[in-house]
Order: C-alpha cells, then sequence, then structure tokens
C-alpha cells in the first residue's frame, strides 16, 4: 500500500500529549507544593544532570503561545495532566488559583478548536501523601476521589473526555520497586500494593467524574508492549514472557476488563502479599465499564531467561532475566524501533478483551536533534512517527476501533531521570531562551493532521 492510499477514519483524532512535572515549571507558583519529582530530583544522583522540572518549557506561563502553535499545525486535541499539588496542594485543601490556571488552559484550548484531554495523574503525587505511604497506602486512592472531584466540577464543563491515570505500570514498578523513578523506594511489598491502590484510585476517580458531569466520557492509559520469549521452545524463556506479561498487562487489564486478577499473576505474586490489600467491593469499582482506553506504545520487549543486570527491578516475582538486544535500529533512549508492535497490541485488545473505542494516547521517540540554519531536519524522528502510523493503519483496516492519535511529544520536556538530555519533542525547546522551533516532524504531522492521511516523509 503506497503513503497516499492510507487515509484514516473520517472524524479520526489528530493530537499531541504532554505532562505536567515535563513542561510546566513554575513549580513553586501559585499555592503549588512539592510533588515527589521535585523531592527526588534533589537527591544527587537521581536525575542525570542533576536537573529537575524547573523551569521545564515553561508551559505554565507560555501556554497561550504554545495553544496558538498546536492550532497552527492543525491539532484538534491537545493530551495534557494536571498537576494534583497545584489543584490539591499536599493532598489538602481545594487551591483555587492552580485550578484557574486550567480554566484558562481548557477555554483557550477550546477558543482554538482544540479539544481539552487532561489526565489527572501522570506520577505527580503530592509529598506529603508519600510521607504518609503514597500508593503503597489504601487512603491515597480515597484521597486521589477528592482530587478528581475538585478538577471535575471544575473543568467538567468544558472537558468531555478524561483520563484517569497514565501508565500506573510506571507508578508502581518503577517507582516503589526498581527506584529510578520518584519516590524512589525499592520495596517489592509495596510496589505491588501500589498496583492495587492505583487501580482502586482509578475506579473511585472514575466514579467521582460521572457524579460530577454524569455525560463525560472516562478512560484510564495504560503503556503496553508485545512480550516476547527469546527461544520460543525454551519453557524457562517461555515462563519468564508469561511473568513479565502479567505485570506489564494482565495485572491492569483483567482487573478493569474482567472483573479479577489473573490467577497466574495472583500466584507470582502471592510472596509478596498482593491479595492480601484487595478487599471487598474493590474490583467492582475497578471495573465499572470504561468509555476508552488510552494505548501508549513505543517498543517490544525480547525477554530471556538468562541472568541480566543485578540490583532493584521493576519486574516483582520474575526471577532471572535479560533483555538481549536484537538487529534493529534503536531511539535515543536505546529502544528498539518496532513499529509492528503497535499493530499486535491493538490486535490483541480487540481479541481478547471487551471492545471499546481505543486511542493511541502516546507514541514518538527520542533522538538527538541537530539544530543549524535549515530547522531541525529530524527525519529519523519523522520516519519512526510514519511508520507507526502505518502500523496503526494497519490494525483498523483489520477492525481495531482506533479512533485517534496523540503524538509523544508536543515539546522537548524534562524526561524524568534523564532530564533534559533525551528530546521526544516535534517542537524544539532552546530551554535557556525558551524559543519554540518547530522540527521537519511537526511539519511533516501537521500535514497528515490536516489531510487525515499520510504523506510522504521528505
Amino acid at each position: 500500500m503506497n503513503v497516499t492510499d492510507i487515509v484514516f477514519p473520517q472524524g479520526f483524532l489528530w493530537g499531541a500529549a504532554t505532562a505536567a512535572f515535563q513542561v510546566e515549571g513554575a513549580t513553586d507558583s501559585d499555592g503549588r507544593t512539592d510533588s515527589i519529582w521535585d523531592v527526588f530530583c534533589r537527591v544527587p544522583g537521581n536525575v542525570v544532570g542533576g536537573d529537575c522540572g524547573e523551569p521545564a518549557a515553561d508551559h505554565y506561563r507560555r501556554f497561550t503561545q504554545d495553544v496558538r502553535m498546536m492550532a497552527d499545525l492543525g491539532l484538534k486535541a491537545y493530551r495534557f495532566s494536571i498537576a494534583w499539588p497545584r489543584v490539591r496542594p499536599d493532598g489538602g485543601a481545594v487551591n483555587q488559583a492552580g485550578l484557574d490556571f486550567y480554566r484558562r488552559l481548557v477555554d483557550t484550548l477550546l477558543e482554538h478548536d482544540i479539544q481539552p484531554w487532561p489526565t489527572l495523574y501522570h506520577w505527580d503525587l503530592p509529598q506529603k501523601l508519600e510521607d504518609t505511604g503514597g500508593w503503597a497506602t489504601r487512603d491515597t486512592a480515597f484521597r486521589f476521589a477528592d482530587y478528581a472531584t475538585a478538577a471535575a466540577e471544575a473543568l467538567g464543563d468544558r472537558v468531555t473526555t478524561w483520563t484517569t491515570l497514565n501508565e500506573p505500570w510506571c507508578s508502581a514498578f518503577l517507582g516503589y520497586a526498581a527506584g529510578v523513578h520518584a519516590p524512589g523506594r525499592t520495596e517489592p511489598d509495596a510496589a505491588v500494593a501500589a498496583v492495587h491502590h492505583l487501580l482502586l484510585g482509578h475506579g473511585l476517580a472514575a466514579e467521582a467524574i460521572r457524579a460530577a458531569t454524569p455525560y463525560t466520557r472516562v478512560g484510564i492509559t495504560l503503556n503496553m508492549y508485545p512480550i516476547i520469549p527469546a527461544d520460543p521452545s525454551s519453557e524457562a524463556d517461555q515462563d519468564v514472557a508469561r511473568r513479565l506479561d502479567g505485570l506489564q498487562q494482565r495485572i491492569f487489564l483483567d482487573p478493569l476488563f474482567r472483573g479479577k486478577y489473573p490467577e497466574d499473576v495472583l500466584a507470582d505474586l502471592d510472596p509478596f502479599g498482593f491479595s492480601w490489600h484487595v478487599r471487598d467491593g474493590d474490583l467492582d469499582l475497578i471495573s465499572a465499564p470504561l468509555d476508552m482506553l488510552g494505548v501508549n506504545y513505543y517498543t517490544e520487549h525480547f525477554v530471556s531467561a538468562e541472568p541480566g543486570e543485578t540490583g532493584p527491578s521493576p519486574w516483582v516475582g520474575v526471577g532471572d532475566h535479560s533483555f538481549p538486544r536484537r538487529d534493529a535500529p534503536v531511539t535515543d533512549m536505546g529502544w528498539e524501533v518496532r513499529p509492528d508492535g503497535l499493530t499486535s497490541v491493538l490486535l490483541r485488545l480487540h481479541a481478547q478483551y471487551p471492545r471499546l473505542p481505543l486511542y493511541i494516547t502516546e507514541n514518538g521517540a527520542a533522538f538527538r536533534d541537530e539544530v543549524d540554519g535549515s530547522g531541525i531536519q529530524d527525519l529519523d524522528r519523522t520516519a519512526y512517527l510514519e511508520s507507526h502510523l502505518r502500523a496503526a493503519h494497519d490494525a483498523i483496516e483489520m477492525g481495531v476501533d482506533l479512533r485517534g492519535y496523540f503524538c509523544w511529544s508536543l515539546l522537548d520536556n524534562f524526561e524524568w531521570a534523564e532530564g533534559y538530555a533525551k528530546r521526544f519533542g516535534i517542537v524544539h525547546v532552546d530551554y535557556d531562551t525558551q524559543v519554540r522551533t518547530p522540527k521537519l516532524s511537526a511539519k511533516w504531522f501537521a500535514q497528515v493532521a490536516r489531510g487525515n492521511a499520510l504523506v510522504a516523509v521528505p
């Protein structure tokens, strides 16, 4: 199929995404208090270069400029996250000054005919709640519902689609088991508790949003990857792949869509006390019907039972494992470029779980950008996006109800533990001057969005 033949369904939604801590800056403005990421960044060695969320892309002060730029690029939706420490600082009372920022942002988006797609939680838990146990503690789920109520009551008359959580796998396993993300804990028992409490928080928040705004769509976003055994004939490799798939995908998908945790995952996590955290009625809340599911996709996991790196691991209960490198191009993050894996993920959801509208809520790549007089000719990133959009279209052709695509990321930003060393943006940000420069990928993506069809990569 030629590029010119790849036309997306009528009404397909084209957007870009960011996250509050990665772009906003203004970390102590208008009543905002510390999140776990503010505190994590202050610990020497946690973040490359000693970087922190200040000033990031200064989106808090420059959002009107950024919204105009989105409109110029032909984008019709903006997926952003709301900073919990702005709206309910320290997890406490509502801060109207913080809510006012998001009111202004939503109003400005609507003035430019761009749909606001807020995410309630993109990893910035108020530090005061972490001090009392964080997501390892059941009460945090209820505080999350309080925060969801405040956000929905303030914005629900103008927002039609809400996402509760972004990538709870990262929050639980990178933050509480591996310790490479905030809050930096290396406690497997806490990590599995966090899984359940994040999902409980999702269920409670979804209920709160619907109570405040009954006609709003509610969903969740999961990061999904095919898990491929290095040697399909090896029982050990197959078992490691099963265990990883249980932790990466099924521990979230099954309670959300089947109302129960997978039996094999419960057995794998029994030594860590996972089942102890599940109480009567929890799974009913978690499995309340969703209106959409967001899928974040970047690569595949190719896994072996051979021992790999030592030290704290996000893969709780998996045992010996490693990720052999295959002969494939990689991004600046070291992630293999595997567009076919996106098709596989979408087809799996279509075949194995209840069908509902799907959206690719993140997809993109970090590459090194060369800035010169001719602009930023990021052909590698543009080719990455083109190949993954082709893969998404393949899934649509096979019957998947895919309704939109959000590029990650609109802006170069703070890339978590990598600091400012990695650039995912289709728009370059000079962190010294805050000048924005659309890259080749942005100009190409604008053509795609306006035409609702792929165009050739220059």
